[in-house]
């Protein structure tokens, strides 16, 4: 007997959907039977990947939603539920760095990077949250009590880096981030779980991986190894399905041992 996870009549809202693993989880949720809002600045891109998931069969949906604004972010959530229906999942995945040694970081990058990682990821899991809460209590329409809430971090929050020394702070932020709202939140059916990649090559770095450094990266790596983005897919499933109903604060390493 064959095993699987069906998400037909789930809402998933998935930020920083335009590229890499934003492009990659909205795919895999889609592939599973969700409804998938694709969120993100590039809205020319979100088109063509709700093209490509629309090919393969699949109900996406684009919203242009800017995490630093918060004007933007309640308008894009208000859209998503008018347009398609209350947001059962959020993969709360929009995340930028710099790089440079902590000594020659500025204001302006320390701003950038937190702004964007903590800040936007919090507001628009509060405003999601916010909701699913609403639905909890019985004060707002919704066929899904409860929620999904995917924070995803980076095994940057798990072990330090060298040169992207903010980047891992605002990651290690994300990560307390899951277990506040994990215990605030698990009584009302919301399950809040951060995942933490390791390296995994994308369009967005793909050149890296080939040059000296990268190579040399690459030999530092536990099995000499970096994932592709579909090697996320089962997590990213799981995690935003019922069947996850008893995975609440978790903070799960998807690394290749990495962080070990």
């Amino acid at each position: 007997m064959a095993y699987s996870i069906d998400l037909s009549g789930r809402v998933a809202f998935v930020t920083g959907a335009s590229s890499g693993l934003g492009a990659q989880f909205s795919k895999a949720l889609a592939r599973a039977g969700a409804a998938v809002v694709l969120a993100s600045r590039s809205t020319d891109r979100l088109k063509e990947l709700r093209a490509r998931i629309e090919g393969e069969g699949g109900d996406a949906h684009v919203v242009e939603l800017d995490v630093t604004d918060q004007d933007s972010i309640k308008a894009a959530v208000a859209r998503a539920e008018t347009e398609v229906g209350p947001i059962d999942i959020l993969v709360n995945n929009s995340g930028v760095s710099t790089t440079q040694r902590l000594q020659e970081a500025s204001v302006e990058d320390y701003d950038f990077i937190f702004d964007t990682n903590v800040k936007g990821s919090f507001f628009v899991a509060q405003e999601i949250g916010k909701r699913m809460l609403a639905r909890a209590r019985g004060a707002a329409p919704g066929t899904y009590i409860g929620g999904r809430i995917i924070n995803i971090a980076s095994v940057a929050a798990l072990k330090v880096l060298p040169q992207i020394g903010v980047y891992c702070m605002s990651k290690a932020a994300v990560v307390q981030m899951t277990k506040a709202m994990a215990l605030e939140w698990g009584r009302f059916g919301i399950n809040v779980n951060a995942l933490c990649p390791g390296y995994i090559a994308t369009e967005l770095n793909e050149e890296h991986w080939v040059t000296d450094g990268g190579q040399k990266l690459v030999g530092m790596l536990p099995r000499k190894r970096v994932g592709k983005p579909e090697d996320l897919d089962g997590l990213i499933v799981l995690l935003a399905s019922g069947e996850s109903h008893f995975v609440n604060g978790a903070v799960i390493a998807a690394d290749d041992g990495f962080a070990l």
